[in-house]
This record gives C-alpha cells, structure tokens and sequence, in this order.
C-alpha cells in the first residue's frame, strides 16, 4: 500500500517540485503565457480527446456531473456560514472555500490513481467546476456579476463539443484525434509545473487567517465529499475521484482573481499555499480511502 501511495504522490510531488525550484533558481518561466495556453488550448485538447475515446455514456456523466453539483453547493453553503461566523467578507474568502484545485492537482492524482477511468471522470468533474468558477466564482470576487461573454471561454465550448460527442456516439477522425490527443497530452506536466512556479512567486502574509482558512477548505471539502459518497454509496473510482477532488486546496486561479479585482490578495496568496501544503501532507490518508 504504501508503495502504491508513492507511486501516485511521486509525479505529481516531483513535478511541482521541479516547477518550485525552477523558479526559486531564478530560471525563466513565462506563467502567464502558460497558464494561457493550458486554459485555451491544450486542456480543451485533452478533454475533446480523453471523453472522445472514453467508456462513458452520457448516464455516467450525467452522474459525475450531479455528483459534483452536489459537493460544490453544499460546500458553498458551508462555507458561507463559515464566513458568516467568523465575520469576513464573502468576496474574498467564499471563491477559495469552494472552488478547489480541482486541475493541476485534482486531475494527476485522479488518473495516477484510477487510470484513464479517473482521467475521464476527473475531467468531467473540473468541467462542471470550471464552468460555476469562470461564471459564479468570477461574479462574486468581481461584484460585477454574470458574463455571457464567459460562454466563448476555450474550456466552456471544449465542454460543449465533448459532452455531444459522447451523447450523438461521435468520434474524431483519425488524424485529428491523434493531433488533439498529442496537444492534450502536455496538460498534466505544465499543470503541476505551473503550480510548482505559482507557489515560489506567492508571498505569504496573514499566516495565521491564511493557515485558518486553508484548514478550513480542506475539512469542508473531506466533510462533505465523503457524507455524500457515503449517502449516495458510490463505490469503485468515482468514489475516488469524488473524495480526492472534493479535498484538492485552493486553486491558484482564485489568486488570479483576487489579484485582478483587488480582493484580499495577500490573504487568498495564503489561502492558497497552506492549503497545498497541508494537503501534500494529508494525501496518504487521503488516497488510502480513496482507494
């Protein structure tokens, strides 16, 4: 068992490693471009070829989608009353208690774990994330509510194209699936690279609101993952993939917003840090259920 959990940990530990160091040693890393081409070109890539050529039908994806639907809404609703009782404002705490890294590192440690199956049912459920979190999460930090205009997002229409194929049985011809499949392929590395590099750039204060709060995402999102598995007693990797993407920490992206719109930068930079770290270090206990 504990070789198995190495087996899973090591990539994605070592390659946002390797990103971490990179950047501390002063290499050049050009984030916002990559983090550019993963969100508009190779993560649609990889989620037009892996639910193009996966098992699932629509009725598994409907599941996956429902399920996940579930976890992020009663994690709102935690999280809010959370926020409400320690008396900080919603715009800049309630967008990282709910919306965790379900990508650069929910994914790896999906597909690590359960195969192309928890590839396919990981994807699924960063989509159902990625469309609440480029319209709800943005709209809160923001104030300025909900774009149309977040409709034409690259990962949005990938979603759109994917879930049809998989509901007309529709399949790409060769050529372009292996093109597709080639460009989706560097996802996962430059995700966690990215990551590596995003959190040797953050600076850390409030530690102690920040190391609070990071605590916190990761308690609500294990509580609720698993009072839901457990209530709709799901069984084999989608299982899986609901307990380890429902304990991912802050995503970085909830930094980004943060930043753009000026909400409490420093004490989301925190969020974000403490969250991955305390989850690097919580990942054994949470693998060994999840398996």
């Amino acid at each position: 068992m504990l070789l198995t959990l190495w087996n899973i940990i090591a990539p994605v530990l070592f390659c946002a490693g390797l990103g971490y160091f990179w950047a501390r040693a002063g290499k050049p890393f050009d984030t916002q471009m990559v983090t550019s081409l993963v969100t508009t070109v190779t993560t649609p890539c990889l989620i037009v070829a892996t639910l193009g050529k996966t098992d699932l039908d629509m009725a598994a994806l409907t599941q996956v989608a429902g399920v996940a639907l579930l976890v992020m809404f009663l994690t709102l609703a935690l999280a809010a009353l959370a926020i409400r009782l320690c008396g900080q404002p919603f715009r800049i705490f309630l967008p990282s208690l709910t919306f965790p890294n379900t990508g650069n590192m929910g994914i790896p440690l999906c597909m690590l774990a359960f195969g192309d199956a928890g590839l396919a049912l990981s994807l699924a459920w960063m989509m159902v994330y990625s469309v609440f979190h480029f319209s709800m999460g943005m709209a809160i930090v923001s104030g300025k509510g909900f774009s149309l205009s977040l409709l034409r997002h690259p990962i949005l229409l990938s979603v759109f194209l994917a879930v049809t194929m998989v509901g007309f049985q529709l399949s790409l011809p060769e050529w372009l699936y292996n093109t597709v499949s080639l460009i989706g392929d560097v996802t996962i590395p430059l995700m966690l690279i990215t990551l590596g590099v995003s959190l040797s750039q953050l600076k850390v204060h409030h530690v102690g609101k920040g190391a609070g709060f990071a605590a916190l995402r990761l308690l609500i999102g294990f509580t609720v993952g698993l009072a839901v598995v457990e209530m709709l007693d799901l069984q084999g990797p989608l299982r899986g993939v609901a307990l380890i993407e429902s304990t991912m920490p802050v995503a970085v992206f909830n930094y980004l917003l943060a930043r753009a719109f000026n909400r409490g930068t420093e004490e989301v930079a925190a969020m974000v840090v403490f969250s991955t770290l305390m989850a690097f270090l919580i990942l054994p206990f949470l693998l060994t259920l999840a398996l």
